[in-house]
C-alpha cells in the first residue's frame, strides 16, 4: 500500500474498535427499562394535594373535593364517571367510581385500581388515608402523566378510583369492595372482562419501610411477572418477602377469573400496645409517613410490568 503512514495504524484500530462496539450493541441485550422513568416525587405531590381534602369518607365535603380532584387531573382525558346507589348498614348511598382509559394497539386491557374514599366507621378521628388511598391515587394520577400523549403498542391501559372499598360498619363480604363488586358485575355483563389480560389493584404502597407482601388471593403467574420486572429494575427486595392472604378489590375480578393482582404494603408502621396494627386505620396514616422514593420503586415496576405484559 502505497504513502502508509504509522499514525494510520492508530486510526486503523479505533475503526476496528468501533466496529466490535457497534456489533455487540446490536447483538447485546436491550435494557428496555432504561429509558421508562416514572416520576415518584410527583406522584407524592399528589397525594399530598389530594390528602389535603381532609377525610374522605362517602357524603363528606372531603368526598366531593376528592371527586373535584380527580376531575380535574382527568379534564383532558375521556373520564367516565361510573354512579350507582347500593345499600348499606348505614343505609342506601350514592358512590362514583371513575375511569380513564389510554388506548393501545394490541386487542386486550391492563387495568391499574385504586380506593380513593377514607374508612366511614373512622369519620370523627380525623382519618385522611395519607397512605390508605392518597398514596395510590398520587400514583394513578402520575402513570396517567406518563401515558398521556404517548403512542400505546401494546396494550390499552385502564385507570380506575373505586369508591367504597372499605366498610361502611364492619368487614364482610356483603359490608366492602362496594365499588369494585358493581363495576366487575357491570363489566361481566357487557363482555369488557374478557379483554382483561391483567388487573392490578394498588393498596398502600407509599409505605417508607416499603416491603410489598405477596398476596395469596392473586394470581400466581401475574405476581411473578411483577417479580421479574422488579429484578429488571434491581428493586426485587422490596417485593414478596412475606405471603398473606388479602381481601381487597381484586377479589371481584379474581372470581370472575380476571388474572389479578394485588400490590400491597401491608405490613405499615410500628407493631405495638399503641398500634397492634400499625398506622393502618389510624389518625397517624399523614403524608409524614409515605415517600417519593416508594412510589419511584413502584412505579418504575409496574411500568416494566407493563412491557412484560405486552411481550406476552
Amino acid at each position: 500500500m502505497r504513502n502508509w503512514h504509522p499514525r494510520w495504524n492508530i486510526f486503523l484500530a479505533l475503526l476496528v474498535c468501533a466496529a466490535g462496539a457497534l456489533a455487540h450493541a446490536a447483538t447485546a441485550p436491550v435494557n428496555h427499562s432504561a429509558h421508562l422513568q416514572f416520576d415518584g416525587a410527583r406522584a407524592l405531590h399528589y397525594a399530598q394535594e389530594f390528602v389535603a381534602c381532609g377525610p374522605r369518607w362517602i357524603g363528606s365535603p372531603g368526598h366531593v373535593c376528592a371527586e373535584n380532584f380527580l376531575k380535574k387531573q382527568f379534564a383532558r382525558d375521556n373520564l367516565e364517571e361510573d354512579t350507582f346507589t347500593t345499600q348499606t348498614p348505614a343505609g342506601a348511598m350514592t358512590m362514583h367510581n371513575f375511569i380513564v382509559k389510554f388506548p393501545g394497539k394490541k386487542d386486550g386491557v391492563i387495568v391499574f385500581a385504586s380506593h380513593y374514599e377514607t374508612n366511614y366507621p373512622l369519620r370523627n378521628i380525623n382519618f385522611v388515608g395519607a397512605n390508605d388511598g392518597g398514596s395510590t391515587t398520587g400514583f394513578l394520577v402520575e402513570l396517567a402523566n406518563y401515558l398521556r400523549g404517548r403512542q400505546l403498542n401494546g396494550y390499552s391501559v385502564w385507570l380506575v378510583f373505586f369508591d367504597g372499598e372499605e366498610a361502611v360498619q364492619q368487614w364482610s363480604a356483603s359490608d366492602s369492595l362496594y365499588g369494585s363488586r358493581h363495576l366487575a358485575a357491570k363489566w361481566d355483563r357487557d363482555g369488557t372482562l374478557k379483554r382483561i389480560k391483567a388487573y392490578f389493584i394498588m393498596d398502600m404502597i407509599g409505605d417508607k419501610s416499603l416491603d410489598v407482601v405477596r398476596d395469596q388471593n392473586s394470581t400466581p403467574w401475574l405476581l411473578d411477572l411483577v417479580y421479574e420486572a422488579a429484578k429488571k429494575e434491581g428493586d426485587q427486595s422490596y417485593f414478596f418477602a412475606s405471603s398473606n392472604a388479602i381481601e381487597d378489590d381484586h377479589l371481584p375480578f379474581v372470581q370472575r377469573g380476571v388474572p389479578s393482582a394485588d400490590i400491597i404494603d401491608y405490613d405499615y408502621g410500628p407493631h405495638d400496645v399503641l398500634h397492634p396494627d400499625g398506622y393502618h386505620h389510624t389518625a397517624e396514616d399523614t403524608m409524614d409517613k409515605i415517600s417519593a422514593h416508594s412510589l419511584t420503586v413502584i412505579g418504575q415496576t409496574m411500568l416494566e410490568t407493563i412491557h412484560l405484559l405486552n411481550q406476552r
